[in-house]
C-alpha cells in the first residue's frame, strides 16, 4: 500500500462520480475508498458497483467506508472503519482473512496499536491539517508516524485537510500513503490533481 489514497466525495450524479474517479486513478490514485455517507442504500449500491468495475478494469482496490454488508455482498476488495463503525475485529471476522481492512486511528497511538493486534490491513492517522469535508479537532502530531513506525509493522495512511504540498512533509517521516478527497475531486483536472500527489511517492 503506497501513493494516493483516493477518497469519494458525497456526489449522487454516479456518472460524474465514476468519470471523475477513473481521470484520478488515471492519474496515478493506487486506491479507491467508496464514502458518502448520506446515500441512501439504493444510491451507495449503485455507486459502489459502478466503482467497483472501474477498479476491476485497473486492478486497483476499491474499500467501502463504513458498510461491511455492501463489502461482503459486491465482494469489494475491502472496508474502512472509524471509531464510530463495527470494530476491526467485528469485520476481519465477518469478511475473512484476505480483505483490506483499514481503520480510522486519529492521533491515537494505542489505537492503532490494538487495531494492529484486531487484525487490521493499514492504520490511518489525522487530521493533520483543516479539512473541507470532515469536521475534527487538528490536534494529530506529525511526529505520531514515527513513533507508530517504531512499533507497529503496518501501512500507515494520513488524511485531512491533504494537498500535494502540506503532504510532503509527512510522506517524509514515512506515510505510506495520502487520503485526499477535495484536493482531487474539487479540482478543474483531477487527473492532473492525482499525479501530483502520486509524483510524491516516486
Amino acid at each position: 500500500m503506497k501513493g494516493l489514497y483516493l477518497v469519494t466525495p458525497d456526489w449522487d450524479d454516479t456518472e460524474k462520480l465514476v468519470a471523475a474517479s477513473e481521470q484520478a486513478i488515471a492519474g496515478g490514485a493506487s486506491m479507491l475508498q467508496y464514502r458518502h455517507k448520506t446515500a441512501t442504500h439504493e444510491l451507495r449500491m449503485e455507486q459502489a458497483a459502478a466503482l467497483l468495475a472501474v477498479c476491476r478494469r485497473v486492478n486497483v482496490p476499491l474499500i467501502i467506508n463504513d458498510h461491511s454488508t455492501l463489502c461482503e455482498k459486491l465482494d469489494a476488495d475491502g472496508i474502512h472503519v472509524g471509531n464510530t463503525d463495527a470494530s476491526v475485529a467485528q469485520v476481519r471476522a465477518k469478511l475473512g482473512k484476505d480483505k483490506i481492512v483499514g481503520a480510522s486511528c486519529y492521533g491515537d497511538l494505542q489505537l492503532a496499536r490494538d487495531t494492529a493486534a484486531a487484525g487490521a490491513s493499514y492504520v490511518a492517522f489525522g487530521g493533520f491539517y483543516p479539512s473541507r469535508v470532515k469536521k475534527y479537532e487538528v490536534t494529530t502530531p506529525p511526529d505520531i508516524i514515527t513513533r507508530a513506525l517504531s512499533e507497529i509493522d503496518l501501512p500507515l495512511c494520513v488524511i485531512g485537510g491533504m494537498t500535494p504540498h502540506n503532504a510532503r512533509p509527512l510522506i517524509a517521516l514515512g506515510a505510506h500513503s495520502v487520503a485526499a478527497i477535495s484536493s482531487v475531486y474539487a479540482a478543474a483536472n483531477h487527473q492532473a490533481a492525482a499525479e501530483e500527489f502520486a509524483a510524491l511517492f516516486r
